[in-house]
């Protein structure tokens, strides 16, 4: 940059920044969101990070499920350092007024916690909380089971064979998010307290772990090696802390890349209004740039004058959108920190920023430069005479921005935590723009066709459709993106929550029974036949459960690097399986059932996603280890499971025969409505109060009010991308005012009422609102459909009533902004205009 060019730039900046006001916000806006999204991501992992020991209640945890652990583990684990032992199950818990409710009962050794405090409302200490007198243990409840039971501090209860007495109101354990989701409100108790209870009984849904806190520098991952080393159990299970909330810390990834690809769309979509500014300040200046030429001034003379001011300017912008940006997380943390469900430490973190700042600056370039390009090209003679600029041409600014935009595109790729979905999302709005931008320039092309039958006010506002300064070209692309994925977002969220409020209550169970005594299964089917009224198959299904984990397949132990990511799940941890004497209709894809009356070598029927993931077919064998023992099981079966219906829904079904020498409980799932469900539980009571009753009723409830709450920050920032689109119109009005006034002032001095002149800018800038709108509606439901069927596996569902408030919306925001236009044209007397022009 010459001293030359960086003066003549300086002054003109001395004059304000009024032309690059549209170019400012847009380039701020998109920054913003970039670095709001990676600032709370960064904000809830270091967080996580800080709190690990406590999430996970200790350096390390083991766990064993259907069983407690042995001498030898338990002497083992206890060399490592401090210990806390802790057991769970899941028992009805009953009030002495008779209302019974599941309850996730927990018991504890006197180590616990290792690591935080539990937060208890109305005792003292844990201990003084979980004490046991007067032949009832003490316990720590939480309020919705309080609630449900009718229960107040002081006030007995009995969980299975055993007594408690709520001495406290349970507010938060430190370790209760590395621990997992409850299907059932917690009650906190001694480990004697469960035993009592009869939770913890062979072949019972239980689960044992031990915590424990390594001498410092002490390697967790060394630690638990040498564990599974002296005790190589498939079914024992070890995390240290840097797992502690791997479920969380991976969906803060996927939270902050969608939000930030949100925001990454927002930046490109005002990307054209960068563009528009650019043009229409470097338009205004025409006058300036024809002298300087033709005083002998150089193109790259003029070329550097220019970018000087918009790389002032963008400086300028990246720095509000930062500030805005890091500011934003400081801010929420502040107003709603203990709310959060996860731990985070809100601060400034400089790498998120970096980031939003190469993307902000990238976008700059990328779209400032070609209207940089016209106003070097352009000659003094056209300058004068006000004709239309040259076009880029191939020179250093359309290679430039050529480098920018594909710069942008790898940043996107390498910062995402799944390039094939940041390559799909990036094609994905790389089409719609093409799309968005050849519906604008049809749209022009269409209105100049349309006009000559048309006639008044509806003439004019096609024929400024039609015309070079058309706001179809600016605006479409940019409004119809951010109603594209505000569309996207609205029917991805109204598709999942029909799923939670309507199908699944229609079509999955609403009860669910669990550890029902196989010796007492048909005592359990008379009290549902009497509730339920003799129900059929397709209303009450009872069958024989136990836990098992995959350990060989074909005879080779199972390798996890040699199964699909995706399908893991079935192979590295405890499944629950189930076992039926005959033949079923649900879902076969290849094989076929045993027949009723089988009685040869362990066959199993196997959920074929899982099979397909590490590569078996119908024939293979798998070696199965249910309490201890190995079963060696044919595939018979590859079966596709409906999760969410009304059936068999287990990953590994097996004959009959393999597990009975388990003796297996029964699980039992209904379709009961509200009543039938709470006369089930009475009679439950009364007869059989081993049995667990799980409502699917009120865990949709849950869900579906959690679902909600997390939809709201990716509709949030959904929504940025369609301001975007907004200041991308408020700039195609703001960059031709000046040609507006002019336009405006010529129809009134030839008779043109006010009322006319509204009514042609209002059907242009409307009519720009609604066909971008309609497309991005379009576009949107297109891209929510994939993910809805293919990621979701779930029935996707048009909510008319949401898209057509948003097509009219966004029409009506296009009339105002033509209203706008109109009100600064008529403003002006004629001819102080005209003189002007």
């Amino acid at each position: 940059m010459t001293p030359l060019a960086l003066r003549f730039a300086l002054r003109e900046l001395r004059s304000g920044v009024a032309g690059f006001r549209i170019f400012l916000a847009c380039l701020a806006l998109g920054v913003a969101a970039l670095a709001a999204a990676g600032s709370t991501a960064e904000a809830f992992r270091r967080g996580l990070a800080a709190e690990s020991r406590a999430i996970l209640g200790g350096d390390a945890v083991f766990s064993v499920s259907q069983r407690r652990f042995t001498g030898a583990e338990r002497a083992s684990i206890e060399r490592l350092g401090p210990i806390s032992t802790a057991v769970r199950g899941a028992v009805m818990a009953e009030a002495p007024s008779g209302a019974r409710r599941l309850a996730d009962l927990r018991g504890v050794g006197p180590g616990y916690p290792l690591v935080g405090t539990v937060e208890l409302r109305g005792a003292a200490s844990l201990e003084t909380a979980l004490r046991r007198e007067d032949g009832a243990w003490g316990a720590a409840v939480e309020q919705p089971l309080l609630d449900r039971l009718g229960l107040r501090i002081g006030d007995r209860f009995e969980a299975g064979g055993a007594r408690f007495v709520v001495r406290a109101v349970l507010v938060a354990e430190p370790d209760r998010m590395g621990r997992g989701f409850a299907l059932a409100p917690r009650v906190l108790a001694r480990i004697e307290a469960v035993e009592a209870a009869g939770v913890l009984t062979p072949g019972g849904l239980f689960g044992e772990s031990i915590r424990v806190l390594l001498p410092t520098h002490a390697d967790p991952v060394a630690a638990i090696n040498l564990i599974r080393k002296a005790h190589p159990d498939p079914g024992f299970d070890a995390r240290d802390r840097s797992r502690a909330a791997a479920g969380a810390e991976r969906l803060i990834d996927q939270l902050e890349y969608y939000l930030g690809f949100i925001g990454l769309a927002a930046l490109v979509a005002g990307g054209l209004g960068v563009a528009g500014a650019v043009s229409a300040y470097l338009e205004g200046r025409k006058p300036s740039i024809a002298t300087l030429k033709a005083l002998g001034a150089t193109g790259a003379l003029i070329r550097n004058v220019y970018l000087i001011q918009v790389g002032v300017l963008a400086a300028l912008g990246l720095v509000l959108g930062l500030a805005v940006g890091a500011s934003a997380p400081l801010i929420m943390g502040a107003l709603v920190a203990d709310r959060l469900p996860l731990p985070a430490l809100f601060a400034v973190y400089p790498a998120p920023l970096l980031r939003a700042a190469l993307f902000g600056g990238l976008a700059a370039l990328a779209f400032a430069l070609a209207p940089l390009a016209r106003a070097r090209r352009t000659p003094p003679v056209a300058l004068f005479r006000q004709a239309a600029s040259a076009p880029p041409g191939l020179g250093p600014e359309t290679l430039g921005a050529a480098a920018a935009g594909i710069g942008l595109v790898l940043l996107a790729i390498a910062t995402a935590p799944s390039r094939p979905a940041a390559v799909g999302l990036i094609l994905g709005t790389a089409t719609a723009f093409a799309l968005l931008w050849a519906l604008g320039n049809g749209g022009a092309h269409l209105a100049s066709r349309l006009r000559r039958g048309a006639r008044g006010a509806l003439r004019l506002g096609l024929a400024n459709l039609a015309g070079p300064r058309s706001a179809a070209r600016t605006a479409t692309p940019s409004i119809g993106l951010g109603v594209a994925l505000l569309t996207a977002v609205m029917l991805v969220q109204s598709s999942l929550l029909a799923q939670i409020r309507e199908v699944a209550p229609r079509t999955a169970p609403s009860t669910v029974f669990t550890e029902i005594p196989a010796d007492r299964t048909a005592a359990f089917e008379q009290v549902m036949a009497e509730t339920l009224g003799r129900p059929g198959p397709d209303r009450l299904l009872v069958a024989p459960v136990t836990s098992g984990r995959i350990v060989r397949l074909n005879g080779q132990p199972v390798d996890p690097s040699r199964i699909a990511p995706g399908e893991r799940w079935a192979y590295d941890e405890d499944l629950i399986v189930s076992a039926v004497d005959g033949p079923r209709d649900e879902g076969v894809v290849a094989g076929r059932w045993w027949r009723r009356d089988y009685r040869g070598p362990p066959v199993a029927a196997m959920e074929v996603e899982a099979a397909r993931g590490a590569g078996l077919r119908v024939g293979d064998t798998i070696t199965v280890q249910v309490l201890g023992r190995e079963i060696d099981a044919r595939l018979a079966v590859l079966r596709r499971v409906d999760w969410s219906g009304f059936g068999l829904n287990f990953a590994l079904v097996l004959n009959t025969g393999a597990i009975e020498g388990a003796q297996p409980r029964r699980v039992a799932i209904a379709r009961a409505s509200a009543e039938q469900e709470a006369a089930a539980i009475r009679r439950l009571g009364d007869d059989l109060e081993s049995v667990n009753v799980i409502s699917v009723r009120e865990q949709l409830e849950q869900a579906a009010s959690v679902f909600e709450q997390l939809t709201l920050a990716v509709r949030g920032a959904a929504a940025v991308a369609g301001l975007a689109g907004v200041l991308v119109l408020a700039g195609a009005v703001a960059a031709d005012a000046r040609g507006r006034a002019r336009e405006g002032a010529v129809l009134k001095v030839l008779g043109a009422t006010r009322g006319q002149v509204l009514l042609a800018y209002v059907v242009e800038f409307g009519l720009v609102g609604l066909a971008a709108g309609a497309t991005g509606v379009a576009l949107g439901a297109a891209a929510s459909w994939p993910i809805i069927a293919l990621v979701f596996e779930t029935a996707w569902r048009f909510d008319w009533l949401a898209v057509a408030a948003l097509v009219g919306a966004t029409a009506a925001l296009g009339a105002l902004a033509g209203a706008l236009a109109t009100a600064h044209a008529l403003s002006k007397r004629p001819a102080p205009t005209l003189r002007d022009g």
